[in-house]
C-alpha cells in the first residue's frame, strides 16, 4: 500500500466506519426480518426523519440550546473549581469526598427535585446538563495543575516566581490538554443530561419528542430523534477537537 493510499484511508476512516456501521445495521434488519417496532432499519429512521423534519428540527434546536447553555455554565464553574482544587492541597482534601459523592448520585433522580424547584421547562434541562458535565472538567483541570513536577515548582520559586505567577504562567497552560480532553467528554454528557431531563420535565425537546413517539409506538421516529442527537453530539465534539488543536496542539502526538 502506497503512502498516499494509506493517508487517504486514514482521512476517510471515520466516514468508512460510519458507513459500514449503518450498512451492517440495514442488512441485519432486512436479513433477519426484524419488525420495525422492535428495531427499524436506518432507511426507516431516515424516512421518519424526512416525514417529521419540521417537528424534529424544532425540538432539536431546543435541545441544542439547553445543552450548550448547561455546558457553558459547566465550563465556567468546573474551570474555577478545578483551579481552586488543583492549586490547594487542603481544598483538594476537603472537597474531593463531596465531589465524588455528588457525582455518584444518579442525575435522573435529581430531575423531580429540579421540577419542584423550577417547574417544568427549560431550566431543569439546563441544570441537569450542567450537573452531568461539570465534574469531568473539574477533575481534569485539577489533575493538570496538581501534577506539576515539584522540581519545576522549586526552580520557578528560586527564580523569584510567586504562587500566582506559577499558576498562571505554568500551571494553567500545562492543564490545557487535560481541560480540552474533559470538554470532549463533558459535551457528550451534557446532551445525555439534557435529553434525560426533557423526557421527564419538559414539553419540548428531543427527549419530549422521543417519549411521545414511544407512547404512540412510532419507533422509527424515536430512532430518527436518536440519530439527530448523535449528529449534534458529533458536531459539538468536532468543534471542541478543533479548539483543542488550535490552543493545545503542542501537546498532541503528530502522525508521521
Amino acid at each position: 500500500m502506497s503512502k498516499k493510499t494509506a493517508t487517504m484511508l486514514y482521512r476517510l476512516s471515520p466516514w468508512l466506519a460510519t458507513l459500514g456501521f449503518f450498512l451492517v445495521w440495514e442488512i441485519s434488519c432486512r436479513l433477519f426480518a426484524i419488525p420495525v417496532f422492535v428495531l427499524p432499519a436506518p432507511t426507516d429512521a431516515l424516512a421518519a426523519l424526512i416525514k417529521h423534519i419540521d417537528g424534529i428540527w424544532f425540538n432539536a434546536q431546543h435541545t441544542l440550546l439547553t445543552t450548550v447553555c448547561g455546558f457553558a455554565v459547566a465550563i465556567g464553574f468546573g474551570l474555577l473549581l478545578g483551579i481552586l482544587v488543583g492549586a490547594s492541597p487542603a481544598m483538594y482534601r476537603a472537597l474531593n469526598p463531596l465531589l465524588v459523592g455528588f457525582n455518584s448520585v444518579p442525575k435522573v433522580a435529581l430531575v423531580p427535585i429540579l421540577v419542584l424547584w423550577f417547574g417544568i421547562g427549560t431550566v431543569p434541562a439546563i441544570i441537569t446538563a450542567f450537573l452531568v458535565a461539570f465534574f469531568p472538567i473539574t477533575v481534569n483541570v485539577a489533575t493538570g495543575i496538581a501534577t506539576m513536577e515539584p522540581e519545576l515548582r522549586d526552580v520557578l520559586r528560586s527564580l523569584g516566581a510567586g504562587r500566582i505567577a506559577i499558576l498562571t504562567k505554568v500551571g494553567l497552560p500545562r492543564s490545557l490538554p487535560y481541560f480540552f480532553a474533559s470538554l470532549k467528554v463533558a459535551i457528550t454528557l451534557a446532551f445525555v443530561g439534557a435529553v434525560i431531563s426533557e423526557t421527564v420535565a419538559s414539553n419540548v425537546g428531543i427527549g419530549y419528542l422521543m417519549m411521545n413517539a414511544s407512547a404512540m409506538f412510532q419507533v422509527p421516529l424515536v430512532f430518527a430523534a436518536l440519530l439527530v442527537t448523535a449528529a449534534m453530539g458529533v458536531v459539538m465534539y468536532g468543534i471542541t477537537a478543533l479548539l483543542e488543536r488550535r490552543y493545545a496542539g503542542w501537546a498532541m502526538r503528530k502522525r508521521h
